[in-house]
C-alpha cells in the first residue's frame, strides 16, 4: 500500500522545487546581457519568457533536484541544472507547436508562442532557449568540477539530439504518413526517444550531481526509463480521454493525426495495464537505488505520473 505521507511530501516538494526552478528561470531570462553577450532583444526575451515562465509542473527539474537530494546534494547547482533542462524542454514545446509540426494554438492554457508573437519569433525563441540551456549547464555555478559539467552537457545533448528527443520527433512525423501502423516495439523506441530521453536525463543528472555510486546510478536509470514510458502512456491516455480545459491544450490530437501510441496498439485497457506495470517497475528499481525510507517521494512520483489529470 502506498504511504499517504509520501504523497503529501511529494506534493510539498513538487511545489517547492517548482518555485525554486521558477525563481532560477526568471533570473536566467533577465534583460541584462551575460558576459560575452552583446545585448538581449526585448521581443526575443518576451517570447522566451512566454514559453517558459508561469506554467507547467516543472516535473523534469523536480526529478533532477530530488535525485540529487537523495544523494545529499541540496544545492543551487542542482536547481540550475534543472532549470537548464526546463529551458530545453520548453524549446521543444515551442517548436512542436509550430504550424509545420503539431500546429497547436494552445499550450498550458495560453496561446502558443507563434500565436502570441509570430512564427519567426517562435523559431528564434526556441533556438535561444536551446542554446541558453547549454550555457547554463556548462557554467561553473552549476558544478565546481569541470568533468561533471562536461558529462552533464554530453548527456543532455545525447538526450535531446538526433538519437534522442529530436530523433523521436522525426520518427513520430514519419509514422503519421506511414502506410502500415508501427509495431509495439517501434512505438516503444519512438517514445523512449521523444519523451523518455529527457526524463531519463533528469534522473541520471541528479545522480551525477549527487555523486551516486555506480549501482545506484544504474538502478536510477531503470527507474527513469520506466518513468519515461509511463509518462508518455499517461499522456496518450489523457489525449484520448482528458478534458481540454483541464489539459490546457487541445485533446484528441493523436487520433486525428494517426499518431503511433500505445493506446492505438493496445487499446485503452491495455494501455492502462501497461501503465500500472511500469509504475511497479519504477518503484521496484528504487529498492536497488537507496533505502526504502529515503525513496518515498520518488515512489510517489511514479504514482502521480500514472494518475495525473493534466
Amino acid at each position: 500500500m502506498p504511504d499517504p505521507s509520501d504523497f503529501a511530501e511529494f506534493q510539498r516538494r513538487l511545489a517547492a522545487d517548482a518555485a525554486a526552478t521558477e525563481e532560477m528561470l526568471v533570473g536566467l531570462l533577465g534583460d541584462a546581457a551575460s558576459p560575452g553577450e552583446i545585448c538581449r532583444p526585448p521581443r526575443l526575451l518576451a517570447a522566451m519568457r512566454h514559453a517558459v515562465l508561469g506554467g507547467g509542473k516543472r516535473l523534469r527539474p523536480f526529478l533532477l533536484i530530488e535525485t540529487a537530494r537523495l544523494h545529499g546534494a541540496e544545492t543551487d547547482g542542482a536547481t540550475r541544472a534543472g532549470a537548464a533542462l526546463e529551458l530545453l524542454h520548453c524549446y521543444s514545446l515551442v517548436h512542436d507547436d509550430l504550424p509545420a509540426m503539431d500546429d497547436d494554438d494552445l499550450r498550458r492554457g495560453r496561446p502558443t508562442v507563434h500565436k502570441a508573437f509570430d512564427e519567426a519569433t517562435a523559431i528564434l525563441a526556441g533556438d535561444a532557449l536551446l542554446t541558453l540551456a547549454f550555457d547554463v549547464i556548462a557554467a561553473p555555478e552549476t558544478h565546481a568540477d569541470p568533468a561533471v559539467r562536461a558529462e552533464l552537457a554530453l548527456k543532455l545533448a545525447r538526450a535531446a539530439g538526433p538519437g534522442g528527443m529530436c530523433g523521436g520527433q522525426m520518427l513520430d512525423l514519419a509514422a503519421e504518413a506511414a502506410d502500415a501502423p508501427l509495431s509495439r516495439g517501434d512505438i516503444a523506441r519512438l517514445q523512449a526517444m521523444k519523451t523518455g530521453a529527457l526524463i531519463l536525463f533528469a534522473v541520471e543528472a541528479g545522480a551525477l550531481i549527487g555523486g551516486a555510486a555506480t549501482p545506484a546510478r544504474e538502478a536510477l536509470a531503470r527507474y527513469g526509463r520506466a518513468l519515461g514510458e509511463a509518462f508518455q502512456i499517461a499522456d496518450d491516455l489523457l489525449d484520448a480521454e482528458g478534458d481540454e480545459a483541464a489539459l490546457g491544450k487541445r485533446a484528441g490530437k493523436d487520433a486525428e493525426r494517426n499518431k503511433a501510441t500505445f493506446v492505438s496498439v493496445l487499446g485503452l485497457d491495455g494501455a492502462r495495464a501497461r501503465l500500472a506495470d511500469l509504475v511497479g517497475q519504477a518503484q521496484g528499481a528504487l529498492d536497488d537505488a537507496a533505502p526504502r525510507a529515503a525513496t518515498g517521494v520518488l515512489r510517489a512520483t511514479a504514482r502521480f505520473i500514472a494518475e495525473r489529470r493534466s
